[in-house]
């Protein structure tokens, strides 16, 4: 049945509808101050000017490399003001991956600082969105995009992790971001009123698109800083600060979060949280369903691929059991077997996804788009859906539950993991001949990646350096926690990794037995905490906290511990500018008796 719904209007020119009708309305906010509606659209309109003055237009490519403020969103919004589409280069990804990003994508310019190293890498122009040099002031403002846009125009292309050992970039559309606004906003996933949305996701990670394109719709977004993703504090007073009433997050991020977010607001507004990036547990479900039945935040489960423009699929929290919910209005879902066929009511298959979100494809990549972008035996000529690699069933009541991937690709702290691309990454080092990577949800350190290795040469290489080495190459979310030297991997009789037989990781760094026992009350404290939360029975006094493979969702737990055990609040930013765990004894301390009562 042909689906009868109205072309879905393209981000940027619902935005122009928004400055004509509301100007003074709030659209961003950061740190630093907020911007109208009408003076977005200002800044936006010049930026585009100087990027159309160096040939930036329709089909081009530009890189965006800026830390999380009004900043970015304004970046953004000029690239597609401009025609053209926008790649994220998260600056704190290292060097050499985001000049691999630059170079692969072929960007035309780089929105950053003027001294950022990655522009002659890149072989790009830099502007500075604060000073887009001899660009004419605006004047009678800037059609809303280019007269001759289609839907089919890129909009953005977003890197994600790669089997073959470098990341690859999806490409999606405008029409493919316009269909998800209106696919959300159908399924009333949002509210039809203006709403205030906190921008929690890394610019890196699709899921921010549904967030910060929200301004082009009405809402008004807030920036959050790193800071604030990251300190529960912190995050609280900003959200009552400015009246959040809207704020993604990941199953893992809840549960650092759970104290700050499940007390019903002092204003009385309720909080509507979109979580998605990796599966709901069973047990954070339930919790949430039962937190908005007793005035506490409402919930929505979201899933898509990257491939398929951020969401496939939307449902409400409710009841005990997780579940994805259905396909979002104009989209189209089919749980197919090997062949291709529809599986019986039950049972279980693999998900393919159609209709209008999907991304064209993977940038300079043609076989690997071939191979999971196929046609449509279901649509019309020339449709195609995209193979998902999750194994799902329908549920009695239609509803679709997740089973687990058909493939080794992982998905770890809402990111999206090939396994092969750290393997790759590990056996580029002299000393590793062959390598593994596991994720492990080991208590009560929780979820944390592994990696085993094979030595080279007989020699053992140094874990330090090898960590380094691994550092170097990929983003911080990437570098696993551990890393296990083993004689050989073991594999099952048809000559496959056997991962049920990989060894549980050793203490690692922490149990050397000639490392400096913590000494002190601080000291003594701090290495209880970080026992318990990275999961090592024992952690010396010159340990690294990172180096033992702490996160920043960890150092979240390590700085809720201090407060609920010495009363002493510190953030997570502290955490990481003093990693040994002596010179974090020590700072505490400073602030512990600093703090405490003279006399």
């Amino acid at each position: 049945m042909a689906d009868l719904r109205p072309e879905p209007v393209d981000a940027v020119r619902r935005f122009a509808r928004v400055v004509r009708d509301h100007p003074e309305r709030i659209a961003v906010r950061d740190g630093e101050g907020s911007l109208t509606f009408a003076e977005l659209d200002r800044r936006t309109v010049r930026l585009a000017r100087a990027l159309a003055a160096r040939g930036v237009g329709r089909g081009a490519r530009v890189g965006v490399a800026l830390p999380r403020t009004a900043r970015l969103v304004v970046a953004l919004l000029a690239v597609w003001r401009a025609g053209a589409a926008y790649v994220p280069l998260d600056p704190h990804y290292p060097r050499e991956r985001l000049a691999f990003m630059a170079r692969d994508a072929g960007i035309a310019a780089l929105l950053a600082e003027e001294d950022t190293p990655l522009g002659a890498a890149a072989g790009a122009v830099v502007l500075d969105p604060d000073a887009p040099g001899d660009a004419p002031a605006p004047e009678g403002g800037l059609p809303p995009d280019p007269a001759d846009s289609t839907p089919l125009d890129p909009a953005y292309l977003i890197y994600t992790s790669g089997s073959t050992g470098r990341p690859k970039g999806v490409e999606a559309s405008r029409g493919g971001v316009a269909a998800l606004l209106a696919g959300l906003e159908e399924a009333g996933v949002y509210a039809a009123a203006p709403r205030v949305v906190a921008w929690n996701a890394s610019v890196s990670f699709d899921a921010s698109v549904q967030q910060w394109a929200r301004v082009c719709r009405g809402d008004t977004v807030v920036v959050l800083t790193e800071e604030d993703r990251k300190d529960p504090a912190r995050l609280a007073a900003v959200l009552d600060a400015h009246a959040v009433t809207d704020l993604d997050l990941t199953p893992s991020h809840w549960e650092l979060l759970r104290g700050t977010l499940t007390a019903p607001r002092t204003d009385g507004r309720t909080l509507r949280l979109f979580m998605g990036g990796e599966p709901v547990p069973a047990r954070t479900w339930r919790e949430l369903a039962q937190a908005a039945g007793a005035g506490g935040p409402e919930a929505l489960n979201l899933y898509g691929p990257t491939e398929c423009t951020v969401d496939a699929t939307a449902t409400w929290m409710t009841g005990g059991t997780p579940h994805l919910g259905d396909t979002l209005p104009g989209g189209r879902l089919y749980v197919l077997d090997e062949a291709l066929r529809p599986v019986p009511e039950g049972a279980e298959g693999e998900l393919y996804v159609a209709g209008p979100r999907l991304a064209h494809g993977y940038a300079g990549r043609p076989a690997l788009t071939a191979e999971r972008f196929v046609a449509d035996p279901f649509g019309g000529p020339g449709e195609r859906m995209y193979r998902t690699g999750d194994r799902v069933r329908r549920t009695a009541e239609g509803l679709l539950a997740f089973l687990g991937r058909a493939d080794r690709q992982m998905k770890f702290r809402g990111f999206r993991i090939e396994p092969g691309e750290i393997e790759h990454a590990l056996v580029s080092y002299e000393g590793v001949g062959s390598a593994a990577v596991v994720v492990r949800d080991d208590e009560p350190a929780g979820e944390r990646l592994v990696a085993y290795a094979v030595p080279a040469g007989g020699a053992a290489p140094d874990p330090g350096r090898l960590r380094d080495h691994l550092a170097s190459m990929l983003p911080d979310f990437m570098v696993p926690s551990d890393c296990v030297l083993l004689d050989a991997l073991p594999l099952t009789a048809n000559g496959k990794l056997d991962v049920a037989a990989l060894p549980e990781p050793p203490d690692g760094p922490g149990a050397d037995p000639a490392a400096a026992e913590p000494d002190g009350p601080y000291e003594k404290l701090i290495a209880e905490v970080w026992s318990e939360v990275l999961g090592r029975q024992r952690v010396g006094a010159d340990d690294d906290f990172f180096a033992l493979g702490g996160h920043s969702l960890m150092a979240l737990r390590v700085v809720g511990r201090l407060k609920r055990n010495l009363g002493v609040v510190i953030s997570v930013k502290e955490v990481y500018r003093h990693p040994r765990l002596r010179d974090l004894a020590q700072h505490v301390q400073r602030h512990h008796d600093a703090s405490a009562p003279a006399g």
